[in-house]
């Protein structure tokens, strides 16, 4: 689903991302790791369109994305999520999912003024899907309250939630796990879970948390000084001892 070619990007003298190359299968949930300053995020922005590399290419289901912005890519099914969720918090959780359809008639002032029975047949059937995503979600007892209320792991979900209301082939989820009580946790990691097995998403996600990737992610990836250090399973990469000296820690295996 994404092949990444060779792409490189340096800040000044800095070398954030250094000739690397890796590949995220179609219907796979790839986790990516690795110490902090590897060049994850800042793969991660290059991916999504939010930063442009000083070399390589990124491939997206086969079509050169290199380069384009995010707000295109959004339309060719590509997602990306942050550590910090965005959400507009003097909205409502429902009001925050209804927002992302593109094309709503209801943005055409025209249309609004000659058509408004069919703006607002469109808006039904869109608060109608919002519903169906927060019951998925567990957050239907929610989808009244402003979104700004919502404890950190319950926006991560409203985050996965508008990802939801799209066509996305793949979502990016930066630290989904981050600052998130396990209780939440959990639910984040059998929402993924469900929807790669059931609906068929592809994920790739960042994450410091390793009990959470060895539960979820085939394959892993290990980054190291921006570029790719290894790739296999959890059990492969926990044996590998340049990833125990880079990012695990150099001790003996269990």
């Amino acid at each position: 689903m994404i092949v990444v070619e060779n792409v490189s990007k340096a800040f000044g003298g800095l070398k954030a991302v250094h000739d690397c190359s890796l590949e995220v299968a179609d219907g796979s949930i790839t986790g990516l790791i690795g110490p902090n300053g590897a060049g994850k995020s800042t793969l991660f922005g290059i991916i999504a369109g939010f930063i442009r590399p000083d070399s390589g290419r990124i491939l997206l289901d086969g079509r050169d994305i290199t380069g384009v912005k995010p707000h295109r890519l959004f339309h060719l099914g590509l997602i990306r999520t942050f550590q910090i969720p965005h959400e507009f918090s003097r909205m409502t959780v429902r009001e925050n999912l209804m927002l992302v359809p593109a094309a709503q008639k209801g943005e055409s002032l025209v249309t609004s003024w000659l058509r408004w029975g069919a703006v607002w047949q469109q808006e039904v059937e869109i608060a109608d899907k919002a519903d169906e995503v927060l019951d998925f979600l567990q957050l239907a007892h929610l989808a009244d309250e402003l979104a700004g209320r919502l404890s950190g792991g319950q926006k991560k979900l409203l985050d996965i939630g508008r990802a939801m209301m799209t066509d996305a082939k793949v979502v990016l989820l930066d630290e989904p796990g981050a600052g998130v009580n396990r209780t939440l946790l959990a639910q984040i990691v059998e929402t993924i879970r469900r929807l790669n097995r059931e609906r068929g998403y592809t994920f790739c996600l960042i994450e410091h948390d390793m009990d959470m990737i060895a539960e979820l992610c085939d394959p892993v990836i290990c980054m190291a000084q921006g570029t790719v250090l290894a790739k296999g399973t959890m059990e492969e990469i926990r044996a590998n001892e340049a990833v125990r000296e880079a990012y695990l820690g150099h001790t003996e295996p269990a």
